[in-house]
């Protein structure tokens, strides 16, 4: 909470499994009342990663049969 500037947008990327639950590495609850956003875990930037890792491998392929490989 003392690193984050009032207004701040939090991205949370980490992704760890505590007492069989997926956390990240913010204290989402502690940070929320200072961050302007954040995003939380799980739900955050996962579908969004999820999504580009298909979007490039349609891309490399796409640009394989054009290359005639």
């Amino acid at each position: 909470r003392a690193m984050v500037k009032p207004g701040a947008v939090v991205i949370d990327v980490g992704n760890s499994r505590v007492e069989g639950k997926t956390v990240g590495d913010v204290d989402f609850d502690r940070v929320r009342e200072v961050a302007g956003a954040i995003t939380p875990v799980p739900g955050g930037v996962g579908p969004m990663t999820i999504a580009m890792v298909l979007e490039n491998t349609l891309a490399a392929a796409r640009l394989q049969l054009e290359s005639g490989r």
